[in-house]
């Protein structure tokens, strides 16, 4: 009793009878059964039609051919290109041996029916794979390569696109404003990772194979986006921190983002600082866009500019500490949450006005425009003071 089994279903060898030799039949000799009842029976069976899958039992092989027993048909033949093209199958294949082919000519050469045993592989890979699309079955697969669009894996020998679109969340790359750029780079990083992923797409015509992370038992983007509305108090867990702001999953496969300055009413340089990821927090829908939320911290904490209205106007004199420099000059702030600028225009340079405000130091000035609706805030220093 010999077992074989070979690329994925494809062929199955099950009991044999004999262990003799393989026999050698020749193309033009091999025979054919001629009596009466044989030729009723080929009249009354239809031809197997091009591109079906038939199993029979190998008879005889050669060095040019593999004969096959396709019953109720008659016997097909494996020769030619189609020999060539499974020449590594076919060294397995021994006499006695049950197949699966596909048929390229119902009646060829000397009435023997054409078979492909390569295409049958293919065909039956392919059914594998519409079946892994209606069964929503799972792979472990690795990231072979990336380019602008998603990734490419490898499937039981077929290339297949996972769209970068269909990604978990943790493994899109994050960066500011879609950059294709930036996005590309970290597509990169995961070539050689191996992902869980599922066939969603399967067209053997298109020789098409597409992938996703997400199992598509799930909401669609769009149904998600619908369930928030502006003003919306979320809480969701922090899964990404990056230089412009922080990701947080609302819920499996859909984040938002608070941007960075949205994050603190006081000014924010790294939201690491603030944040860690895993770590639950809660924030504010303060806009939805092209199937995107952004969301804010700061908006659920109180606008420290409210309480600073009543208590600084135009030509007031006031204590402020030099938070950061930037183009236009320094930036001061006059309590927590309320910042403003000191313009480069009132120096020489900026490096005198670097000579003249140092960064966590702090200084006199005079209010020059406090607009707390707008959050604008304009000083100059009083530089009598400031010796």
């Amino acid at each position: 009793m010999v077992a074989f089994v070979i690329l994925s279903r494809m062929l199955t060898i099950e009991s044999r009878s004999t262990t003799e030799n393989d026999q050698e039949i020749d193309l033009n000799t091999a025979s054919h059964s001629s009596g009466p009842m044989d030729r009723i029976l080929k009249a009354t069976i239809m031809a197997p039609e091009i591109g079906a899958l038939v199993r029979g039992t190998v008879i005889g092989k050669n060095r040019l051919a593999v004969y096959v027993d396709v019953p109720p048909f008659g016997t097909g033949l494996i020769f030619g290109r189609e020999y060539l093209n499974a020449r590594e199958l076919i060294k397995e294949v021994k006499t006695g041996d049950h197949i699966t082919a596909k048929v390229v000519l119902p009646e060829g050469e000397n009435g023997y029916i054409e078979l492909s045993l390569k295409e049958a592989k293919q065909a039956l890979l392919w059914s594998d794979a519409k079946k892994a699309v209606e069964n929503k079955m799972s792979y472990d697969l690795v990231v072979k390569e990336a380019n602008k669009g998603g990734l490419i894996l490898e499937w039981e020998g077929i290339e297949g696109f996972l769209p970068a679109s269909q990604l978990k969340t943790e493994h899109y790359p994050k960066v500011p404003d879609g950059d294709k750029v930036k996005i590309m780079d970290g597509l990169k990083q995961l070539v050689g990772e191996k992902l869980s992923v599922y066939v969603i797409g399967a067209d053997p015509k298109e020789n098409k194979l597409i992938f996703s992370e997400k199992s598509g038992d799930g909401k669609s983007r769009k149904e998600i986006v619908e369930q928030y509305a502006l003003g919306d108090t979320v809480t969701g867990e922090v899964t990404g921190i990056v230089d412009f702001g922080v990701f947080v999953k609302l819920e499996e496969g859909f984040e938002g983002l608070v941007h960075i300055s949205e994050i603190n009413w006081s000014l924010v340089e790294n939201p690491r600082d603030h944040f860690k990821v895993g770590e639950k927090i809660k924030a504010k829908v303060i806009e939805i866009k092209d199937g995107k939320i952004s969301l804010s911290v700061k908006a659920l904490k109180t606008n420290p500019w409210i309480e600073a209205e009543s208590k600084y106007k135009k030509g007031d004199g006031v204590k402020g500490i030099v938070i950061k420099y930037n183009k236009h000059g320094a930036l001061v702030s006059i309590e927590e949450g309320v910042a403003g600028l000191v313009h480069i225009s009132e120096f020489k340079g900026e490096d005198d006005l670097r000579r003249a405000l140092e960064l966590g130091k702090t200084y006199p000035f005079k209010i020059n425009l406090f607009d707390a609706k707008n959050q604008k805030l304009t000083m100059s220093l009083v530089k009598s003071l400031a010796k």
